[in-house]
């Protein structure tokens, strides 16, 4: 090692080589952070999850028949059945599929109605096949989209894959709070146009009912009376020819349970043959009922058809209306498509609103809109994974900071200095460097884009404590030398790098060989490569830029007579 110490003591013999050391240090510092504007590194809360399954939702308009449903889940089932990977295939009309960890928010539970389906699907086993869920996923979202949506028009086919952290309802929500539902839906409709036109968003939703005509069947009494029926009546047949109905119960020795008798017109029998209210007047005046005195009664005579609006769902959230638009992020962050569409909405919403920002908090990018003629006031809010992210990261930068605190505490406790305890923090922080640096060139090893995500965070905290012991070794023992030996500040330092450079090597070795085996986790390889980028830089920085700042400081002047005193 009297090379190293012959090196480090020829920068600290150099005032011009000691500031290079510094400059230097310092631009690959503010260099790592230019990467996150520069997109070189891109942030996320949990990058994709290769799973043994995933889902696909089928939306078509409200209002839809179960028969429209299906002729597109038929087209994504045909298509799904190319696939080698793909193991099996279960198709859940008018419902939603048996709660998973992604449906649990998702509200595939409330799921009732002849216009939504869900397909659930499974693949080989993860380990099994080089390609992972999620880019199968992305592979086969633009052909499913591009073949089964035109069936039917309006069509929203969603691909949803199992998180890898805390479920939400989206990657990215916009909530559309405000009083008047006719403006909600308006803007809500301006806003999923947005997101369609934001490079990185698919599968766009508004997750609202579309407004259209139905028609009511209302009984009238008064004419069922003086025909001799029941009203009873007339509401088994209408249930009868159209929805179906127990009738009648079997028993059976081999079931513990009766059997119900269900009875229902078959498909060709029910269907109308058109939407219009002549096909469905056509319709109940083939349906006779015998009254009491055994004469038939055409259906047609004792119900009235009235043509009506739908009423859609109404959702609130904290006692105000709203309307969420969501959509999934493909392959890339929520933030920076999150920031694209803002933009958007800032300039698009300003010509007939005055849009507001919201300060810095948890929901800094919320927007405030107030409309230029009537004054009504609307909040668009973010939520979903972004929310989650922010909080995360919010989170975790706290306790970075806590971090940070009690060891700048603990060490002005220990050496009664300031400024060393200074010189311990600035390294450690320094390590920073060497987490970026480590993100961007794992970019180069992966076919998918490599996020530093919270993970990432997590394993930077972690080196805090290994960064800050790399430098108390030169710093105790360079005082040691300092005090016992009689060896000059400049000397003592060098020949403390050069004799503890081996243990800070050999841990360093100990800790990147013990997180290889995280890196190529999908979930946590962010901490892996977290660990061994970080812990490489907080070598290169104990060794070569703490001494520097030792060297600079009188703090390390230390009193061989004071010491003995004490």
């Amino acid at each position: 090692m009297k090379g190293l110490e012959k090196f480090i003591y020829g920068i600290l013999s150099d005032k011009k080589k000691k500031f290079l050391v510094i400059i230097l240090t310092a631009v690959a510092f503010f260099a790592s952070l230019l990467m996150f504007p520069t997109k070189m590194v891109l942030a996320k809360m949990l990058p994709g999850k290769s799973d043994n399954t995933f889902s696909i939702y089928v939306d078509t308009p409200t209002g839809s028949s179960i028969e429209q449903t299906n002729k597109v889940s038929q087209c994504v089932i045909d298509i799904l059945k190319k696939e080698k990977e793909v193991m099996n295939i279960e198709l859940f009309l008018a419902q939603g599929i048996p709660l998973d960890y992604a449906g649990l928010v998702k509200g595939s539970s409330m799921k009732n109605t002849e216009n939504v389906s869900e397909i659930s699907v499974n693949l080989t086993d993860k380990h099994e096949r080089k390609e992972p869920s999620f880019l199968i996923t992305h592979r086969l979202r633009p052909v499913v989209k591009k073949a089964c949506t035109p069936l039917v028009k309006g069509t929203i086919i969603q691909f949803v894959e199992q998180p890898a952290g805390p479920p939400t309802l989206a990657s990215i929500v916009l909530e559309v709070h405000g009083d008047n539902l006719k403006k909600i839906r308006k803007i809500s409709t301006k806003v999923a146009n947005i997101f369609n036109k934001t490079d990185g968003l698919v599968d766009v939703d508004v997750m609202a009912d579309d407004i259209f005509d139905k028609y009511e069947l209302i009984v009238d009494k008064d004419k069922i009376a003086k025909s001799g029926l029941s009203v009873k009546q007339v509401n088994n047949i209408l249930y009868l020819a159209f929805e179906g109905m127990v009738i009648a119960h079997k028993n059976s020795k081999n079931m513990p349970d009766q059997l119900d008798m269900f009875l229902v017109l078959d498909k060709n029998t029910k269907r109308l043959n058109s939407s219009n209210k002549e096909a469905l007047e056509n319709k109940l005046s083939q349906l006779n009922l015998m009254n009491q005195r055994g004469m038939m009664v055409a259906l047609s005579e004792v119900v009235t058809i009235h043509k009506v609006k739908s009423n859609p769902m109404i959702m609130h959230k904290d006692l105000s209306r709203m309307v969420n638009v969501t959509a999934e992020t493909d392959m890339v962050s929520q933030v920076y498509p999150l920031l694209d569409a803002r933009d958007m909405m800032i300039k698009e919403f300003s010509k007939d609103y005055k849009v507001k920002k919201a300060g810095f908090s948890t929901y800094m990018f919320d927007l405030y809109l107030t409309d230029k003629k009537t004054g009504e006031k609307f909040l668009l809010r973010w939520d979903g994974e972004m929310k989650v992210t922010l909080d995360t990261f919010r989170d975790l930068g706290g306790a970075f900071i806590a971090a940070l605190i009690l060891i700048f505490l603990l060490l002005v406790i220990y050496y009664k200095s300031f400024a060393i305890s200074g010189i311990i923090l600035l390294g450690s922080f320094l390590s920073l460097i060497g987490v970026i640096v480590g993100h961007w060139v794992a970019n180069f090893f992966t076919s998918e884009t490599f996020f530093l995500t919270a993970t990432s965070l997590i394993g930077f905290i972690a080196l805090m404590g290994i960064s800050s012991r790399n430098s108390l070794l030169l710093i105790d023992f360079a005082k040691s030398l300092m005090i016992h030996e009689n060896m000059e500040k400049k000397e003592a330092i060098a020949v403390a790098v050069a004799t503890r450079a081996k243990p800070i090597a050999l841990t360093a070795v100990a800790i990147i060989l013990g997180s290889a085996l995280l890196a190529s986790d999908p979930v946590f390889g962010g901490l892996g490569v977290a660990l061994i980028s970080g812990t490489v830089a907080a070598v290169f920085v104990s060794l070569i830029f703490v001494p520097v700042l030792m060297h600079n400081t009188k703090a390390m002047d230390f009193d061989k007579t004071i010491d003995d005193k004490q």
